[in-house]
């Protein structure tokens, strides 16, 4: 049976695209429940000004308390070394950066070219490397935008590959694929991942961040999975998409992935009824909010057994 890690990225990628904020105790709720389902990785908060994103504010309570679950990996998303700081000194297991492939969407979002996003991430993984190796963070970095970019158009295949090696000569352990604008189709997920995995290695690329902005979010799974991805990021109810690409909503549903993981005899560890029971919490704590997903609404099949 294949062993596939679906890491959730609502806490993060889903808070930071709305209005409201999430009370703390909430979010800590959140955490706690999917964890116990079996949610083995989950991004919690970005570690970014709370003058910017004031849904992330707390970022550094919910690190505390992740730390706390055992069997979880704490992940959380830095924008550059200050970010980096933040996380080492909170004790997270896991930094994610972005990079956009898209540089109209690089300066957009963080404010810098690539080159200043590879000095950015050369400081990170310094910082990364004088760490002691047993409390070390693993250091990935997403290459955001890889499909296709809402302010730029089309990003060449050539300057993502260039990109990912350029990266992981940098310093990063490993790069992971971003549908940050739902850009991607079967074909062109295929394509990418063979193209940067003969560029970096199988080892170095195993994530895809995907969305499901046109509805092929879960096609692009399956493409995926035949492309031997075994990271997959998803967000509860399919909250949030990228604030700094006008139209890019759509992350993929945590609870369709894990459903149709489990139906194509995928080994997730997630406890489907446990995941559904989830979305309470959210809902709760965010009345009126959007929250997405056929599975949460038709239920699991008669007889379905994971």
């Amino acid at each position: 049976m294949t062993r596939i890690l679906i890491s959730e990225v609502g806490p993060r990628d889903g808070l930071q695209s709305i209005d409201r904020v999430m009370p703390l105790a909430a979010k800590q709720a959140w955490i706690a429940a999917e964890a116990a389902a079996g949610v083995r990785e989950i991004e919690v908060g970005s570690l970014v000004p709370a003058a910017l994103l004031p849904q992330m504010a707390d970022t550094e309570a919910l690190i505390a308390l992740a730390r706390t679950i055992p069997g979880l990996t704490v992940t959380v998303l830095v924008p550059n070394r200050r970010g980096a700081e933040r996380a080492i000194r909170a004790g997270t297991h896991k930094l994610s950066m972005p990079f956009s492939m898209s540089e109209t969407h690089s300066l957009k979002n963080v404010r810098k070219d690539h080159a200043a996003v590879l000095a950015e991430i050369a400081a990170v993984a310094a910082l990364v490397a004088d760490q002691p190796a047993e409390t070390r963070p693993y250091f990935e970095v997403g290459l955001a935008t890889a499909f296709g970019c809402t302010i730029e158009g089309p990003v060449s295949e050539d300057a993502v590959e260039r990109l990912a090696v350029a990266t992981l000569e940098a310093g990063a352990a490993e790069v992971g694929l971003s549908d940050t604008t739902g850009y991607a189709d079967p074909a062109a997920v295929r394509r990418l991942v063979r193209r940067v995995r003969r560029a970096v290695g199988d080892d170095r690329l195993n994530t895809l961040h995907l969305h499901n902005t046109r509805g092929l979010g879960l096609a692009n799974v399956v493409a995926g999975l035949e492309e031997g991805i075994t990271t997959f990021d998803a967000s509860l109810g399919g909250l949030g998409g990228c604030p700094w690409a006008p139209g890019a909503s759509g992350n993929i549903v945590t609870e369709d992935l894990a459903f149709m993981l489990a139906a194509m005899g995928c080994d997730t560890g997630i406890d489907l009824p446990a995941l559904l029971a989830v979305r309470s919490i959210v809902a709760d704590a965010l009345p009126g909010e959007p929250l997405y997903g056929f599975t949460p609404d038709a239920g699991l099949p008669l007889g379905f057994a994971a």
